[in-house]
């Protein structure tokens, strides 16, 4: 087969096509220090590169489900504490009532004491956290406990969620997984296994007061805010165990994110030093198909003037 001049530089017009779209190639990929600039580069590899880059942005977003939880079960917990030592206060101060020796105006002032306490108590329980009530329930924008009185009645009402409805509020944490954050008051309002609900166990105690009933008052009235301390100790134990798995599910959260980082890094980051060697020896191909080329070209000018 007799290779024509029209052969010879057709041919070296594609070699050198070809040297110079993988110059190219390269020297993109050295300027962007990414694999792949467009879809049609490796469309398998953008489609994973995309997957990934979804993939850690919705794991940033359980990241911040789960700190937000997590600041949300540490200031239950602080609420928990203080209504706990509120109810500790009122127990022991219902124990000196309940002495004999005492007489009828200590006892008044003594109800005075409770009644601090309990607005303590409240003030602690209706706390707001980033605009939530954190005891109201589904109802989270309303105060949930209130106290009214009126006729020396000392009246505690709870404006949360309805106990036929769950008042707890689920955050999902990881695909597929949630966690109920212990938002429901009305535990704290009608504990199980307390006749009535608190408000009815506090006029109890006050109604004793009232009426110098030691009897009461170290008997019923102290039992019953004994279960008051020992319902909310149990609760804030829950809420313990739930910030316990908020911490694990953050570490795993963490460790997830560093994974995905990875592997999005392997798989649209390039290895510089690989690519720099490839782009030098493209390089050198395509100057020595450049020069080929004018070599091509004198030999097809020498002939023509001959």
């Amino acid at each position: 087969m007799r290779i024509t001049n029209s052969l010879m530089s057709q041919s070296f017009l594609n070699n050198l096509n070809k040297n110079s779209k993988s110059v190219f190639k390269y020297q993109e990929q050295l300027s962007s220090m990414k694999q792949v600039s467009r879809p049609s580069d490796d469309p398998l590899k953008v489609s994973k590169i995309l997957d990934l880059k979804n993939e850690l942005k919705q794991n940033t977003q359980y990241k911040t489900t789960i700190n937000d939880a997590i600041d949300f079960t540490n200031v239950q917990d602080a609420a928990l504490a203080s209504a706990t030592n509120s109810l500790q206060r009122i127990s022991s101060l219902t124990q000196q009532a309940a002495n004999g020796t005492y007489n009828s105006q200590d006892r008044q002032a003594i109800k005075t004491e409770i009644e601090n306490e309990v607005e303590s108590m409240l003030d602690a329980l209706n706390t707001n956290f980033g605009g939530r009530y954190i005891f109201g329930g589904q109802k989270s924008t309303e105060k949930p406990f209130t106290i009214n009185k009126d006729a020396g009645q000392f009246t505690i009402e709870y404006s949360g969620t309805d106990s036929e409805i769950n008042g707890n509020t689920t955050k999902e944490i990881a695909r597929g997984v949630s966690v109920d954050l212990q938002t429901d008051g009305k535990r704290l309002f009608e504990p199980k296994g307390v006749e009535g609900n608190i408000s009815t166990v506090l006029n109890d105690l006050f109604s004793a007061l009232n009426e110098d009933d030691t009897q009461a008052l170290g008997g019923q009235s102290l039992k019953k805010i004994e279960k008051l301390i020992d319902n909310t100790v149990n609760l804030r134990t829950n809420i313990g165990a739930i910030h316990n798995r908020l911490s694990a599910a953050r570490d795993r959260n963490e460790s997830e994110y560093l994974n995905l980082e990875t592997s999005l890094s392997n798989t649209q980051d390039i290895d510089l030093a690989e690519t720099y060697m490839q782009y030098s020896m493209q390089m050198v191909s395509y100057q020595a198909s450049m020069n080929m080329g004018t070599r091509i070209l004198q030999t097809n000018i020498l002939d023509y003037v001959r």
